[in-house]
């Protein structure tokens, strides 16, 4: 399947979610930008926003959604998918990453395998 070789995926409710929100937008060029900020109990968390490309960004199309992603979060987030979800709790987007090794009890941080390794060499 071409979807493991992509660097993010989109779920059909997101990408529909998104194409929604962009239509909504001025007529500037805008793209998802998933982003990995240092923060939260586990480390990192997810920062998801529409921003215009810069020069150095991985640039790449998901069923007809612009996704950009900065160069020093690549290495966090590559292979993830964005979901929609709408439940109990309310909607937004989730990430399904697979190089998360633990994440908070809230959901709003994580940690990945390089971060678990170096945090058990310290105790």
């Amino acid at each position: 399947m071409s979807d493991a070789l992509e660097p993010i995926t989109l779920t059909d409710k997101a990408a529909t979610k998104i194409k929604e929100l962009l239509g909504e937008q001025d007529g500037t060029e805008q793209a998802l930008r998933v982003a990995v900020r240092g923060g939260g109990c586990s480390g990192f968390q997810y920062a998801l926003a529409f921003d215009a490309p810069k020069e150095d960004d991985h640039r790449f199309e998901n069923q007809g959604v612009a996704v950009v992603v900065d160069k020093s979060s690549m290495q966090f987030v590559f292979g993830s998918e964005v979901d929609w979800v709408d439940g109990l709790q309310g909607a937004g987007f989730s990430v399904n990453n697979p190089n998360v090794v633990a994440a908070c009890g809230c959901g709003s941080s994580f940690q990945v395998k390089e971060d678990a390794a170096e945090q058990a060499a310290a105790v």
